[in-house]
């Protein structure tokens, strides 16, 4: 099987990124975006011929597809088996991950036509979009795991420059910083386990030989939970997640990119990628991984029913979708999706669904932020009236990600909710309430968007409409993608051990999740579907106190800044610099001083008379002789 071309899928957008970049400032807007746009629909093109010839190859004789690498060089050799490649692996996931990536990326470059028409900075948007996309790509199909941590680091890099697009506002400068700074935070743990990793293994490779892991073990654990940490910072994880709300301050169409289908999910790749090592010398800690998931989803899942940005309400959704993901795989307990394996598929199964109906929403709220020039969901309402569209692909997504048949998010979430139950109840009812809250808040922001109060004062000075078909395109594709991937036989492609997996719903957990869905589905229409909403505002009044700080993240920002301040600057920084300035700084002072008055004292010595040299020889000679005899 010739797959050299897969080549071409790192080159076009890096390409793309050169030529904006360095002459994107003489272009016109239209011109600058079109040449974004071919790389990305070439790149796609690539992907879907790549994902084509790799599933349609057939499988091996063990009955699993194989691992390719079509492009592979020697970068930097350390020894005879530890050195960094560079090159492009084929598997399941990482070709799974292709058609993802670049499906989002292609709707982003096409949407963003009509969003970001006539903005300062289109050239330099399209220029970053494309180093994103390659940023991820290159992640996706890392022959190693330094190689992955370069171009991780590479995508927080780039991600960087797209939430701080608007560098003009303080609040996108202080949003692009904080998820710098909290992401490289996490990525030192990632970087710390790799180089364990790399020195107990001798190798950076995925799939280490007997011996290398038979001698490393009993550290092999520690490093897999020390990358589980930059996955987590990547991926959002409580209590790394502050980064990501706060990430809204960026172009809309970028809050699609990176919360779909790319960035976020980085740490859910990273945790499949390294699955047959969690799985056989890690158990533990992939069952940490699901606790710290399950927490985040609900602790996420919480914070999203009292938001009233609706941008804001979509990040929390995804940090708990992403818990969801995290949680699939840590109730795995062996690598045969028969035999507790169902999470690895079920997960890499609901990546795929939640990067396309949350692309989906994204966009669309996209629409909605373009055609009433806000966030807040106070001021929307009646919308369904003035965007028929947006309404009809907004509702798509909002009943694929409650769980609602035939909906694709049904399909990949009751997969993970059975494999909870097959591993521990507890865990199983736990993700199954936080699945109705989840349907609970999309509902609640569906109703006060499209249905609730119409503000007529602000429709009668500006009356919304439905967005050109740049925008609109991508919300009709994406929603037939939400309205047929469920019927995907994902297990065909990705299963935990590579072998063919049929699918099969378990009823009893599927009729469970489908009435929790349609209870909370009917409590948000209670409560919201109507212009005056009453419940909902007794009940805030009712529980101010829970309400506020639900509203406020439950003081997560707040606490970070006192860790960080009052802990970390004045406790550890501040002594730390004073030790530096007075001790060694001093010190340092001090051996400089004393080299100079031991000159200054010597100079005196070297008066330039061959005497008093000789003089000094001779009481030299002396002095040691005695110093040997009396010795």
């Amino acid at each position: 099987m010739n797959m050299e071309y897969t080549v071409l899928i790192l080159l076009l957008p890096v390409l793309s990124f050169l030529i904006l970049g360095l002459t994107g400032m003489y272009m016109k807007h239209r011109v600058a975006g079109l040449i974004g746009t071919a790389s990305l629909a070439g790149v796609t093109f690539l992907s879907y011929l790549t994902a084509w010839n790799y599933f349609t190859a057939g499988r091996t004789a063990e009955g699993v597809f194989p691992t390719l690498t079509p492009y592979n060089i020697e970068w930097l050799p350390f020894t005879g088996s530890l050195h960094i490649d560079m090159g492009i692996l084929l598997d399941p996931i990482s070709v799974m991950m292709l058609v993802v990536i670049s499906t989002v990326s292609l709707m982003v470059h096409i949407y963003s036509f009509g969003y970001m028409k006539g903005e300062r900075g289109f050239q330099r948007y399209y220029a970053f979009l494309s180093l994103f996309t390659f940023s991820m790509l290159g992640l996706v199909v890392a022959t190693n795991i330094f190689q992955m941590y370069v171009f991780w680091e590479l995508v927080g890099v780039s991600s960087y420059l797209l939430i701080g697009f608007y560098y003009t506002k303080p609040e996108a400068i202080a949003a692009s910083k904080k998820a710098f700074i909290v992401t490289r935070f996490a990525d030192l743990g990632f970087l710390i386990g790799i180089l364990i990793y790399g020195y107990y293994m001798q190798t950076f490779t995925f799939t280490p030989g007997q011996e290398q892991l038979m001698k490393a073990g009993m550290v092999l654990p520690w490093a897999l939970g020390l990358m589980f940490v930059g996955g987590a910072g990547k991926s959002a994880m409580f209590p790394l997640h502050i980064w990501l709300p706060d990430a809204m301050e960026g172009p809309t169409p970028v809050s699609a990119l990176i919360h779909a289908a790319t960035m976020v999910v980085a740490g859910v790749y990273l945790v499949a990628r390294m699955f047959p090592l969690f799985i056989g010398f890690a158990p533990n800690v992939l069952h940490l991984i699901a606790w710290v998931g399950a927490f985040t989803a609900f602790y996420a899942a919480s914070v999203a029913c009292a938001q009233s940005d609706i941008k804001r309400v979509l990040a929390f959704s995804t940090i708990s979708q992403i818990g969801f993901m995290m949680v699939a795989l840590g109730v795995c307990t062996a690598a045969h999706p028969h035999e507790g394996g169902l999470g690895y598929m079920a997960s890499m199964f609901h990546l795929f669904t939640h990067a396309m109906f949350k692309a989906l929403l994204f966009l669309g709220a996209g629409c909605i932020i373009h055609a009433v020039h806000s966030n807040e969901m106070s001021i929307m309402g009646g919308l369904r009236k003035y965007m028929p569209i947006t309404h009809i692909t907004f509702l798509i997504a909002c009943l694929a990600i409650a769980g609602i048949p035939p909906f694709s998010g049904f399909f990949s979430k009751d997969e993970i909710l059975t494999a909870c139950f097959q591993f521990s109840p507890a865990i199983g009812w736990v993700m199954t309430v936080i699945a109705g809250m989840t349907a609970f808040y999309m509902f609640r922001l569906y109703y006060c968007i499209f249905w609730g109060k119409e503000n007529k004062e602000l429709h009668a000075a500006h009356v919304p409409h439905e967005s050109p078909l740049a925008m609109t395109f991508p919300l009709m594709f994406l929603a037939a993608v939400t309205l047929v991937a469920g019927f995907i036989p994902f297990g065909h492609f990705v299963s935990s051990n590579g072998e063919l997996y049929d699918i099969h719903l378990d009823w009893s957990v599927a009729a469970t999740s489908i009435v929790v869905a349609v209870l909370s589905i009917a409590l948000a229409t209670w409560m919201y579907a109507r212009e005056k909403q009453p419940v909902a505002d007794a009940l805030a009044c009712r529980f101010a106190t829970l309400h506020r700080a639900a509203y406020r993240r439950f003081y997560m920002d707040e606490l970070w800044l006192f860790v960080t301040k009052k802990i970390i600057f004045r406790c550890i920084s501040t002594p730390l610099a004073w030790f530096d300035r007075h001790v060694i700084d001093q010190f340092m002072n001090f051996m400089a001083w004393g080299a100079q008055a031991s000159g200054e004292e010597l100079q005196p010595i070297q008066s330039g008379k061959i005497q008093s040299y000789t003089m000094w020889f001779l009481i030299g000679v002396i002095v040691l002789t005695l110093v040997l005899l009396i010795g």
